[in-house]
């Protein structure tokens, strides 16, 4: 099942949200003007940490929705005026002999990596590309059962962890749901061994939006993947567990900010969007944060890109 079809589902439940289209006048009455949207604007980059250091380590994460697409949409462009130390991608629905050359040959990044789905090509898939290369690259979490999908990467650098994930959409009708409750469980495992050992970044499409604050239409899809009670408890329990989600630790009052719309409906003009993608840091990292990112100008995909500032 596409992740876009049960995305599109879910703003199609949406039901009284402003879709808009004016609703039909009753006779007599002055149609009513759909609202203007509220737009969220990214501001300048905060380059420096709380206690004055210098942002050292820059990581961009976006789930590009097809790599090879992406790449023909001119993402790779994106990137090099980006410039990340660290590119993580998501959805890559791209096996690793089918990669475009423009790029496998990108001198920027002499250190790739991929991992795709062994059962379904052109599903799901994640990479990471370094400037520098880590001590050690693993991938998936040591659960056969989830890591068949190729959904996660993690890189060992010297002072921290960095993990990239793609994790499992709850589909519609929520006919994953029970298996999403199980990989949420068993992720937090992976994520607090490896906190054990070193902190972490986690990076990627989490594939839930927090709070009400992080989708535009929270009353609508409260029964629909992304918004469950029993997603949004999963990522209460991550938190729990010792880590931070890096926008809200730094904007945890800031709405309308969004890293997903669906194609339909003209979401993304509209900014009837979800929070999906986040930087999640170990605490102990915490004091090396300077910004947190969503660049919702950058096209390409149904996502738009995060990038992470930090001291390491």
């Amino acid at each position: 099942m596409s992740k876009r079809a049960k995305k599109n589902e879910q703003d199609a439940g949406d039901g009284d949200h402003d879709n808009g289209t004016a609703p039909a006048a009753k006779k007599g009455k002055k149609v009513k003007e759909p609202e203007a949207p509220i737009l969220y604007s990214d501001p300048p980059d905060k380059m420096n940490s709380k206690d004055g250091r210098a942002a050292n380590m820059k990581i961009t994460s976006w789930n590009v929705d097809g790599l090879r697409a992406w790449v023909k949409k001119k993402g790779l462009d994106w990137v090099r005026d980006e410039a990340p130390d660290v590119l993580c991608l998501q959805e890559t629905k791209c096996a690793e002999k089918s990669l475009p050359d423009e790029i496998t040959s990108m001198p920027e990044f002499p250190h790739k990596y991929w991992a795709g789905s062994d059962e379904k090509e052109g599903y799901s898939g994640v990479a990471m590309l370094c400037k520098t290369e880590p001590l050690k690259v693993t991938y998936g979490i040591g659960k056969e059962e989830h890591d068949k999908e190729g959904r996660v990467i993690t890189a060992e650098f010297p002072t921290f962890f960095l993990v990239t994930a793609y994790v499992p959409n709850s589909g519609r009708g929520l006919v994953r749901l029970d298996y999403r409750k199980t990989w949420d469980v068993e992720f937090k495992a992976y994520l607090s061994d490896l906190d054990k050992r070193k902190p972490l970044v986690l990076c990627g499409d989490l594939n839930v939006a927090h709070e009400e604050i992080d989708l535009k239409n929270s009353k609508g899809n409260k029964k629909n993947a992304g918004f469950t009670a029993e997603e949004r408890e999963g990522f209460n329990q991550l938190l729990a567990a010792g880590f931070t989600d890096s926008f809200r630790e730094l904007y945890p009052e800031q709405a309308n900010a969004y890293t997903f719309w669906t194609y339909m409906m003209n979401s993304r003009s509209k900014n009837v969007g979800w929070r999906l993608d986040y930087f999640v840091l170990s605490s102990a990292l915490l004091p090396g944060l300077c910004d947190s990112k969503i660049r919702n100008q950058a096209m390409g995909s149904d996502h738009c890109p995060i990038t992470l500032h930090m001291v390491v």
